[in-house]
């Protein structure tokens, strides 16, 4: 085949960036936008509620209020979520309405919360989890692995807020011990409003709420 290499250089080309994914890193843009005010509104109406009288000094992890100098952990949903939860094919993609904030406020030290909406894939735990977490999990029926690492992962997430460990270092910390304690809450809190235990290894309290899908360790 022979091609006029004079008048192929001489075409004009016309680029044209795909507006999908324009509009996709706009949308994400827009979604962090929202969940940075959001969770500032919701802790402006958790001071209000206390009546406490302080701002946010966001510099630095862990966030703390300026003038009583507590500690502030925020946690939201969204699309950031999706990387490491199900998102079954077909399922309609993230949307506002699946957006949520949760705050938390410590007197005396750090504190961790995390609210997630969507289950944690099993691929992606047997690659970050603990093989000693991955053993126990293994045993669990599908319901009741599916559940517990679920937990796992907000509890870890919530461990990283604390200490501000890397996401990889976090994740792979060794839960196990709390794993028997979470299988015998899971029945509990159909029944429960909260569940509540001690940590007895890291000194830490955990609360788990069921119907707001969130973990706090405090």
């Amino acid at each position: 085949m022979n091609i006029d290499t004079h008048k192929f250089s001489h075409i004009t080309w016309h680029y044209h960036i795909s507006t999908v994914s324009l509009s996709a890193r706009k949308i994400a843009y827009q979604q962090r936008q929202q969940q940075r005010a959001g969770v500032r509104l919701l802790l402006q109406s958790l001071l209000n509620k206390l009546g406490i009288i302080d701002s946010l000094n966001d510099v630095s992890f862990p966030y703390r209020l300026v003038n009583s100098q507590y500690y502030v952990c925020f946690s939201h949903t969204g699309a950031s979520s999706q990387n490491t939860s199900t998102q079954p094919s077909g399922e309609k993609p993230f949307n506002g309405l699946d957006n949520k904030v949760a705050v938390v406020i410590s007197c005396h030290r750090p504190a961790g919360i995390d609210i997630e909406t969507n289950n944690v894939e099993w691929r992606v735990a047997k690659r970050f989890y603990h093989i000693n977490e991955i053993a126990i999990l293994q045993t669990l029926t599908i319901t009741q692995r599916d559940t517990v690492a679920k937990l796992l992962w907000q509890i870890k997430e919530s461990f990283i807020k604390i200490h501000q460990y890397t996401l990889a270092q976090g994740l792979g910390m060794d839960y196990s011990y709390l794993i028997t304690g979470l299988v015998n809450g899971i029945e509990a809190q159909a029944q429960l409003p909260l569940l509540a235990f001690n940590d007895d290894k890291t000194g830490y309290y955990l609360v788990l709420l069921p119907k707001q899908q969130t973990v706090i360790v405090y």
